[in-house]
């Protein structure tokens, strides 16, 4: 939950700003160190659990995304050529 990560309630912080608003320079922002590796005691928190295949799932989400995107990509321009919306002219080949 959002607010039980705040350093002090809402209402204190409302009843603060209500205070110091005819001088602004008495505001004081008050911050709670959030770690990811601390419990609020102070504690360490165990380590997170490792993926035996993590490499493994990697490339089984990343090559078949390419060939898909790869296929995609190829019957669009395949498409946009028959269609002569788009068609490369033989003059960016030129070769001296």
């Amino acid at each position: 939950m959002i607010v039980s990560r705040l350093a002090f309630s809402l209402q204190a912080a409302l009843q603060q700003a209500r205070k110091s608003a005819g001088n602004p320079s008495n505001i004081v922002i008050q911050r709670r160190h959030m770690s990811g590796i601390y419990f609020r005691s102070g504690a360490l928190k165990p380590k997170p659990d490792e993926m035996p295949f993590g490499i493994f799932a990697i490339f089984c989400a990343v090559i078949p995304g390419l060939f898909i995107g790869a296929t995609i990509s190829k019957n669009v321009a395949n498409f946009l050529e028959e269609n002569d919306l788009f068609v490369p002219s033989d003059d960016d080949d030129d070769e001296d």
